[in-house]
């Protein structure tokens, strides 16, 4: 993945996307950011995307996702198409939490557009997520440029985490989670202006090739939530996992996004 260039992210708020949320309604914007279980790998990990849609999944004309060219464009499965470079995607927790939110006749969220941003990218430790990072420094500039494309009419609600798979390999990785994650909290609430910014991760329930720290990972990332105002945590334990024992199945995505729905329904 070719590294951003420092001035980049400012261009590109100066060239603001042609497309633009839909007129007459609030957009609800949300950073979905993490790795593998975060982009999607439901009905895609033996080698192709089975192509299964789930009607949790459909598009919608009120569900929209922020496109690799900094474009709204109405959202469908892979929501992280050329977003998670290099990668088979298939069915991710965004479009059912979407479909969720919307569906859940709550004030202001039902009446409004949802925005999403796909940040993810598969296989990534939370070091490479620090602030100064590639990931990190496309993860802001597309949270910027939604919202400057939404023209004054979006509200940035929360971001939607799901990422620790590669940390339970390694044991210093795993010591160093809870640390590393309240640090990219605190950034991500500095660079866009959002102190209180909600922030729903997700608890890992598998970890990558068989690593052997995937208990110590849990135990920081609930630290986390115990430790930093305005964090809520949803357990991914439990759920439907595919044959390579670390994917969720498109069926435990679309679980999952109405879990992250509810929790972040029940903060309105």
């Amino acid at each position: 993945m070719a590294m951003l260039h420092p001035v980049l992210p400012f261009l590109l708020l100066l060239l603001l996307p042609a497309g633009t949320a839909a007129a007459g309604r609030r957009t609800l914007v949300f950073i979905l950011a993490g790795q593998s279980n975060m982009s999607g790998r439901g009905g895609a990990t033996s080698g192709t995307w089975d192509g299964v849609v789930p009607p949790e999944c459909a598009p919608s004309p009120r569900i929209l996702r922020l496109s690799p060219s900094l474009r709204w464009e109405e959202a469908r499965e892979p929501l992280h198409a050329d977003i998670d470079v290099g990668n088979v995607l298939g069915v991710g927790p965004g479009m059912p939490f979407a479909h969720a939110v919307l569906a859940s006749g709550k004030p202001p969220a039902a009446a409004a557009t949802m925005g999403l941003v796909p940040c993810a990218q598969g296989g990534t430790p939370l070091a490479n997520w620090t602030r100064g990072t590639e990931l990190y420094d496309r993860m802001v500039m597309r949270a910027r440029t939604a919202m400057a494309s939404c023209k004054g009419s979006g509200d940035l609600a929360a971001m939607l985490w799901y990422q620790g798979e590669t940390d339970a390999m390694s044991h210093d990785d795993a010591e160093l989670y809870q640390g590393r994650m309240e640090a990219l909290i605190r950034d991500v609430r500095r660079d866009l202006g959002r102190p209180d910014l909600l922030v729903i991760q997700v608890g890992i329930a598998t970890a990558q090739y068989g690593g052997k720290f995937l208990g110590r990972v849990r135990e920081a990332q609930k630290a986390v939530t115990l430790a930093v105002p305005n964090v809520k945590f949803v357990d991914a334990m439990g759920l439907p996992i595919a044959s390579d024992y670390t994917h969720l199945t498109t069926e435990a995505q679309v679980q999952l996004g109405e879990m992250l729905a509810k929790s972040y329904l029940e903060t309105l």
